[in-house]
């Protein structure tokens, strides 16, 4: 994904971070796993994931959204908050949140540096911190930007997984796991219930599980195991099955206000000081404030003068979702929404770990034409023509335009001739490489 106009010093950090392996951008068959590189950096830093609580997020979707809202909502409580996520869409600095903003250019950079000196350290000592990844540094240095800034609290979204990932060096006291689908199965598991084992491998001793998924659940009865072993509690959102995205996380971050409200813990927030923490903070202007690029995001994009035939602008959403369960979720709730109308033809890109058929067989019975494209950058796309083979064989009309701003162009000659709309979707990559172009061509 791009980073636009970072500073000079941000630029030179992100310059000497990027010799490390990025397995963002690689295929994962031969990832490195485990805790004792980010250990190792983290005692070399002075322990900086000690200096602030946590809450932590793991899940296949919707992370990166109930990470947003649990932001917003303690930051209206009045407490000092931080949020880590990844991937970004545009910037790297979108990763690490400051009191609700993204962390400036040159305090990033200059975290980078230090952690990178530690690592540099590590691998003169020849101690586990000299085998540290992209990702691994890039997180120590948000846990040093929140150490520095002396925030009470951060919401720490889990990378990949959850018991082998480079987060999970926090104690979260409140561990989530927001649902489960089949992602990353050459890492994770080929099941529900293996790919909830390494999930819930945040959960600790002494913290409070918050999930989605139903007791009766495979993939509940796993992390309920594990709950009993450790003697966590656990708490579980009670929706109609219909429920949206958005109404699903406002009850899995209700359900953690409320939690924290009754352990003791309060509003420090002129207006409401002393009041516990609870669902109610979670108004609507906190949940607007929680909304995040690249998750069901709607513009009107202008069409080319030549394509102005009766209509001056295109309904154009883009959507990371990549799993099955989540596509189906966010085309229901569109559905729903009314903000669009008309066919759908949608923008495609998959990563080559992703469900590709499943995902296919959910947009062959909403969507009425596929162009499917490569997010580049990745470096593990399902090829454009692969998919569209596949596709074709299961009946949806498509074509294959494996650049990206391409496709966005055929999308939009083919809804010029109708009254459709475009969704973007399969990749935040595949949404951070077109939303420029959108932005900049919005009526």
């Amino acid at each position: 994904m791009s980073q636009s106009h970072p500073s000079q010093l941000l630029s030179q950090a992100l310059s000497r971070l990027d010799q490390l392996t990025n397995w963002e951008r690689k295929p994962r068959g031969e990832m490195r796993v485990g805790l004792e590189p980010m250990l190792d950096l983290m005692q070399r830093l002075g322990d900086p994931h000690r200096s602030f609580r946590a809450i932590h997020v793991a899940g296949t979707k919707g992370k990166g959204s109930v990470s947003a809202l649990l932001e917003a909502g303690l930051l209206r409580a009045g407490w000092r908050v931080g949020r880590y996520g990844s991937p970004h869409v545009d910037r790297v600095n979108e990763r690490v949140s400051v009191l609700g903003r993204e962390v400036e250019d040159d305090a990033l950079a200059k975290a980078i540096m230090q952690v990178l000196d530690s690592y540099e350290s590590a691998k003169q000592a020849a101690t586990a911190g000299e085998d540290a990844t992209w990702f691994d540094v890039i997180t120590a240095a948000a846990f040093v930007t929140f150490r520095d800034a002396a925030l009470n609290w951060v919401v720490v979204e889990v990378g990949l997984g959850g018991r082998l990932d480079s987060t999970n060096v926090v104690f979260g006291e409140v561990a989530i796991v927001t649902n489960i689908g089949l992602e990353h199965t050459e890492i994770l598991g080929v099941t529900r219930e293996a790919i909830a084992g390494e999930k819930v491998g945040i959960l600790k001793r002494g913290a409070t599980l918050v999930t989605t998924l139903a007791a009766d659940d495979a993939a509940g009865q796993v992390v309920q195991q594990r709950a009993d072993e450790l003697g966590c509690k656990v708490l579980r959102t009670e929706l109609p099955e219909d429920a949206t995205i958005v109404e699903t996380n406002i009850a899995l971050v209700g359900l953690v206000f409320d939690h924290l409200g009754r352990q003791g813990e309060s509003v420090l927030e002129r207006n409401a000081k002393g009041q516990p923490i609870g669902a109610w903070l979670l108004d609507p202007a906190v949940v607007d404030k929680a909304r995040l690029p690249g998750r069901m995001e709607r513009f009107d994009f202008l069409l080319p003068p030549a394509l102005q035939d009766g209509r001056q602008t295109l309904p154009v959403i883009m959507d990371g979702a990549h799993v099955p369960f989540n596509i189906e979720a966010v085309l229901r709730d569109i559905a729903r929404s009314a903000s669009v109308s008309g066919d759908c033809i949608a923008v495609v890109a998959l990563a080559s770990d992703k469900d590709a058929p499943g995902f296919i067989e959910v947009l062959s019975r909403h969507v009425a034409y596929v162009v499917f494209t490569e997010a580049s950058g990745s470096g593990r796309a399902h090829a454009a023509r692969d998919l569209e083979m596949l596709a074709k064989s299961m009946g949806l009309a498509c074509e294959a335009e494996p650049d990206p701003h391409r496709a966005l162009e055929l999308a939009t000659m083919k809804l010029a001739e109708t009254d459709g709309w475009m969704l973007v979707t399969g990749s935040l990559y595949l949404v951070g490489a077109l939303r420029g172009t959108v932005l900049g061509n919005v009526g």
